[in-house]
């Protein structure tokens, strides 16, 4: 079997991490999964998040994927569950975002993200552990507002004012959900002039590179929940064209 490489989100937050890889890492084939049919995964319990992981995962199997990116913090929270189970080499967001905010050397650092992944109190501890000390903002409306093709409108200023207002005199923020690069210019308008907002899909693209993976240059995207909203999310948030988006159920 040729090494095939997905990406799992439960949106089109991962359409980020796909756009990069295409762009670094040339035309490498890939199936891209978003679960918008499935409840949100920041919302699942862990032990909910796993189940239904492992449901997407066989999915996966069936199409011959054999490397996998989780394009999701919230699902990355349970990777170390998800790696015993073997089924693929796996790479998630968190251990990369937390290397290379790191190397930033951050004086006051943000992190904003969905509610799993703050309360899980992942980054805290990695980032304790090397001596960093940080602030969190559970930022759930965003990824909503940006799945729904809303990236400019007025409740997204305000909802993101709000969760930055606490934290708008950080020296970094670090973007800890893959849909929130696609609204930096907004968020920059909440917060000091110097903060540096972190986008750490640059560094999974360099934790997978040496992936010796498939480039027959064929791409099939599939999605459990509306697949005409999906095309049109990535294309306003990434200006990414999906050509073909199949809904399917899991």
């Amino acid at each position: 079997m040729k090494p095939r490489l997905g990406i799992v989100d439960w949106g089109i937050g991962g359409v980020s991490v796909y756009k990069l890889v295409k762009e670094r890492l040339g035309d490498v084939s890939v199936i891209y999964f978003s679960d918008t049919g499935a409840t949100p995964y920041g919302k699942m319990s862990r032990a909910a998040l796993i189940e239904r992981l492992d449901a997407v995962f066989d999915f996966l199997r069936s199409k011959n994927v054999t490397h996998l990116v989780i394009g999701c913090n919230a699902a990355s929270t349970a990777i170390p569950d998800l790696r015993r189970r073997e089924r693929f080499e796996i790479e998630g967001v968190i251990d990369g975002a937390v290397e290379m905010t790191a190397r930033l050397k951050p004086a006051r650092l943000a992190v904003i993200g969905g509610r799993r992944t703050v309360l899980s109190g992942i980054y805290r501890r990695k980032f304790a552990a090397r001596g960093i000390n940080i602030a969190q903002r559970i930022a759930q409306p965003l990824s909503g507002l940006i799945e729904s093709g809303d990236t400019s409108s007025q409740t997204l200023r305000d909802a993101s004012r709000k969760i930055l207002a606490p934290v708008r005199n950080s020296s970094h923020v670090l973007l800890a959900c893959t849909h929130y690069p696609a609204i930096t210019g907004v968020l920059k308008d909440f917060v000091s002039p110097e903060t540096v907002f972190v986008d750490p899909a640059g560094a999974l693209i360099e934790k997978i590179a040496g992936w010796n993976l498939s480039k027959d240059g064929t791409d099939r995207f599939y999605t459990t929940g509306d697949a005409g909203k999906m095309k049109t999310a990535a294309g306003n948030a990434f200006g990414v064209k999906i050509q073909n988006a199949e809904r399917v159920e899991i």
